[in-house]
């Protein structure tokens, strides 16, 4: 999915396109970070950059740095080349203590060990530094979920029981378990969510949606169910949608996690502690 950036671009286009309310993600997500101006930035799994803008705009003064495991998610990306690495989530290149902020927006649940990924994460924060993982929901895109599991549920043999469905591809670190994932590796976990929909007026890019995930759904199909067969009848099942509602609407929820020892939101508390512990009360 990752040699390149065209599958990741087809969906973000996607949601540039058909969000409803429309937002900027991005900015959204860097707006519940408390921010000075000057941090040293790692964009883990930063990919062509797509927040790299609005970071500039959030912090301009700060030292970035990104980082992705495919050079072709990198080709495009804005920074210079020398502030952009080729490397592993899991085995990070940088010395300990050595980031104000670490972003991991979308990618965690990409890595095999989510777990080692976020130590590697924390292992190079610096004391009282912030992790930001920007994710989806368990419950992000019901509607597609929907539309697969009739698809997958039509052509396996009769009285099939126990169907498994292709997990969406952020099912492995959402909201919901990355705030406890992130909770066995920092002192507190705050959790930002962003509703909303994506309102689609015919099937074409609810299509190309869908084929941007293929490389990750198919193989997880049910044996002997092809995926042509499966996006055939999922087309079938948009079409009469649209054609009876006039549009297609898919329920959106995601957000952004931020986790930190002692920094960003949670530093007030701290201090208000610390005082209250000196004055014994």
């Amino acid at each position: 999915m990752y040699s390149t950036d065209e599958a990741l671009r087809i969906r973000q286009d996607t949601h540039d396109r058909y969000t409803v309310p429309p937002n900027n993600f991005a900015s959204w997500a860097l707006s519940c970070l408390q921010w000075r101006g000057d941090e040293v930035i790692l964009d883990v799994g930063s990919g062509p950059g797509r927040w790299y803008s609005d970071l500039r705009q959030r912090s301009p003064h700060a030292v970035y740095y990104g980082s992705d495991l495919y050079p072709g998610m990198l080709a495009r990306h804005p920074a210079p080349i020398s502030l952009l690495h080729i490397s592993d989530a899991q085995n990070l290149p940088f010395a300990s203590g050595t980031f104000d902020v670490v972003m991991a927006n979308h990618v965690l649940f990409h890595i095999p060990d989510i777990d080692r990924a976020v130590s590697e994460c924390r292992r190079v924060l610096k004391p009282g530094a912030i992790l930001m993982a920007a994710t989806n929901s368990l419950h992000n895109m019901p509607e597609l979920q929907v539309l697969m599991r009739r698809a997958i549920t039509l052509l396996v043999p009769p009285g099939t029981t126990n169907i498994q469905i292709p997990p969406a591809h952020s099912d492995l670190f959402t909201l919901e378990s990355g705030t406890r994932l992130l909770a066995r590796h920092f002192y507190a976990v705050v959790r930002y969510d962003l509703p909303s929909q994506l309102i689609f007026p015919d099937v074409e890019p609810v299509m190309a949606y869908m084929e941007s995930t293929r490389s990750v759904r198919e193989p997880q199909l049910p044996a002997g169910v092809l995926w042509d067969d499966v996006m055939l009848i999922v087309r079938e099942q948009v079409n009469r949608l649209i054609e009876h509602f006039g549009e297609l609407v898919v329920n959106k929820l995601a957000g952004v996690l931020i986790a930190t020892d002692q920094g960003d939101f949670i530093h007030d508390y701290l201090a208000h502690k610390a005082k209250a512990s000196q004055n014994g009360t």
